[in-house]
């Protein structure tokens, strides 16, 4: 059965808001590697409306992505919104039902686990329903003070294994955890 995988840049105080404006100062090859790596290992992203849209408007047209970006723009994007409205980013699917079946069907087809990048209310409302087999929080060395973080103040207690950890020269960490353990 395929996993949900929730991806974050996350800052020291757990703000995963505008990473543009505090992620880049700490890129490595290490980095870029684990996140090639980590897609390939996937078959599919599971997006919100507002990162499905930043992502639409960005990927097809970017140049000098290579084959990680051919593999964005070629690979099922599963998009849950009540109102999107046109879907213009090939492969693209909308999710409008019951999360928790529209979830369940995903997790029974064939095929690798599929990822969650960004989508801060979705992976809340994820959350909030146990849909979550693994978050992978790709912590970077900076306190920004404010900002959507993570895990809210709303958010329930769960309890997580940590089953991987790795450490960049950059200072970045990558914490995995596999959820209800």
């Amino acid at each position: 059965m395929r996993k949900i995988i929730v991806s974050e840049f996350l800052t020291l105080d757990g703000v995963m808001e505008a990473p543009h404006l505090w992620s880049f100062d700490f890129g490595s090859p290490e980095q870029d590697k684990f996140k090639y790596d980590e897609l390939f290992a996937c078959d599919g992203l599971l997006l919100g409306r507002v990162t499905y849209e930043g992502f639409a408007a960005a990927w097809p047209t970017m140049e000098g992505t290579g084959d990680y970006g051919e593999r964005m723009n070629g690979f099922p994007k599963y998009v849950v919104s009540n109102t999107l409205q046109t879907l213009a980013w090939n492969n693209s699917r909308q999710l409008t039902g019951n999360l928790a079946e529209e979830i369940a069907r995903l997790k029974a087809e064939p095929g690798q686990d599929i990822l969650v990048f960004g989508s801060g209310a979705l992976v809340q409302s994820l959350m909030k329903q146990n849909l979550i087999d693994e978050y992978r929080l790709m912590v970077f060395p900076v306190v920004v003070g404010s900002g959507k973080r993570l895990f809210s103040e709303a958010s329930a207690k769960q309890a997580l294994k940590l089953v991987e950890t790795k450490t960049f020269s950059s200072g970045v960490v990558v914490l995995t955890y596999q959820a209800g353990k």
